[in-house]
């Protein structure tokens, strides 16, 4: 079994147990969060399809912990002229943990 769902403006495909990294959640490690914009429910070949979402569809997940990704270098430079700036960005994610879908 596998949903769609929408997270903080993006769409995974989850299934129970399953760990991804969103975008930061406004919610504390540990606790439970849910996500009513679920886009596609597969139970088994059944497949339920919203438009654009399904009613009274939920999938639960658990938070794990706010964690930083990889630094990405941002580097800019013209030619001839001496201008060089280098800068570095590290994103803020969202470890979580998949516990229920509920179709």
């Amino acid at each position: 079994m596998y949903a769609i769902v929408e997270i903080a403006g993006q769409q995974f495909k989850v299934q129970k147990d399953q760990k991804i990294f969103v975008h930061r959640l406004a919610a504390e490690a540990g606790s439970n969060v849910e996500f009513d914009k679920v886009l596609l429910v597969d139970n088994g070949g059944k497949i339920s399809l919203g438009a654009p979402a399904i009613n009274g569809a939920k999938v639960t997940a658990t938070v794990n912990e706010h964690v930083k990704g990889d630094k990405v270098i941002v580097f800019r430079k013209k030619r001839r002229k001496g201008y060089k700036k280098r800068n570095g960005h590290r994103q803020s994610f969202t470890a979580i943990t998949i516990s229920d879908i509920k179709a």
